[in-house]
């Protein structure tokens, strides 16, 4: 798959290589999964053949980023917490939303900061900052820094490992694979705990 991207977008004028960097960095957020990150090294391996050009690069990967965390916001946001009450979206547990959105209420700016470099997670992150109704300034702030920094970061490795772009990215899934890992032996931690302390509570 790697060879057929870096082929493919190599292939493209400047323009259209800023509009498929610009694309891949939204849809990441609304469409998980996707090679976002995957694209952005490859960027960052075009700059340095001079292709195309680091600040635009960056500047364009980056709104995209922010434009697509924000659209998952933004329909959390719409999502009325009376509908969630009612029971109607049965795979959606009204109990595990109130517990997420009082985590959110005390640790969801931190989060946002941090979500670009919890990969698995990031979709999730927008969403529940969105039906936690977190400020939208704030947000767009913190989300904004996180993924200039999240892509600055992955278009360095771009430009500087030109060559070994293939080295860098499973080094990336790696690194992606173990924030998911540990992301899910943490949720079942709190899920296992709850279930204990429940059934604590009606022996009692």
């Amino acid at each position: 798959m790697f060879e057929d991207i870096l082929n493919q977008i190599s292939t493209f004028p400047p323009l259209w290589i800023y509009v498929t960097l610009f694309f891949f960095a939204f849809i990441e957020n609304v469409f998980p999964p996707s090679p976002s990150d995957l694209v952005v090294l490859i960027g960052g391996s075009l700059i340095s053949t001079g292709v195309i050009h680091f600040i635009p690069t960056l500047i364009l990967t980056t709104i995209g980023s922010l434009i697509g965390f924000m659209v998952l916001f933004y329909i959390g946001s719409a999502i009325d917490k009376k509908v969630i009450h009612s029971g109607k979206l049965k795979f959606i547990p009204i109990e595990a939303v109130d517990k997420v959105e009082a985590w959110f209420n005390k640790y969801g700016y931190w989060v946002i900061l941090a979500n670009r470099f919890l990969p698995g997670t990031r979709s999730v992150i927008s969403f529940f900052s969105g039906l936690s109704h977190l400020k939208v300034e704030k947000t767009i702030l913190l989300a904004t820094i996180s993924a200039f920094a999240w892509n600055a970061i992955i278009l360095f490795f771009g430009i500087t490992f030109g060559d070994h772009v293939k080295v860098i990215d499973n080094y990336i899934s790696t690194y992606s694979n173990i924030v998911i890992a540990v992301t899910v032996v943490i949720v079942l931690f709190f899920i296992i705990r709850n279930i204990i302390q429940k059934k604590k509570q009606k022996a009692a």
